[in-house]
């Protein structure tokens, strides 16, 4: 990789191109995640945006954006941990981009967010994710059958952990 990734809060302003890029990336998305492709969707998921308990990063790299990274449902107090998702995006892909970009948003969990606890949950088929978390250091801690409904039906993920106490 000879560019760097970087990594930013999303804005209202991004929804066109991230439209666009989710419409492009519908494949490489199916079946384990169903973006929005509509203004719609954009807004809707925007709005979710709009609350401490989630933070939502653009990555970006060579001038487009190449995916996208979610802390969601982010717990104050004696857990101070969230949930982990992210997508990248059709032409980036096999660069190690999406690895750099959940690299820099864990970083920004353990750093100015102060959480202790990062958790991915990914479907067991989704050999690239499952690459991505292994080489992040994220420990497989178990199996959840039926743990999340995706395009109609509940699907089995992996559940990966990491903890700020494993960053060295």
């Amino acid at each position: 990789m000879t560019r760097a990734v970087t990594i930013r809060p999303v804005a209202y302003a991004d929804g066109p191109a991230l439209i666009r890029a989710h419409v492009e990336s519908r494949a490489l998305h199916t079946p384990w995640a169903e973006p929005f492709t509509d203004m719609a969707g954009f807004k809707s998921w925007f709005a979710t945006t709009l609350s401490d308990r989630k933070v939502s990063m653009v990555a970006e790299y060579e001038g487009r954006i190449a995916g996208l990274i979610n802390l969601n449902e982010i717990v104050r107090g004696g857990f101070l941990s969230a949930y982990l998702g992210y997508h990248g995006m059709a032409g980036v892909t096999g660069r190690g981009v999406m690895t750099e970009a959940v690299r820099l948003t864990v970083a920004h969990a353990f750093g100015p967010l102060g959480l202790h606890r990062v958790e991915a949950n990914i479907q067991p088929g989704n050999a690239r994710s499952l690459a991505l978390v292994q080489r992040l250091g994220f420990r497989c801690e178990g199996f959840s059958p039926r743990y999340l409904r995706i395009a109609g039906a509940w699907r089995d993920h992996e559940r990966w952990a990491k903890l700020a106490d494993d960053v060295a």
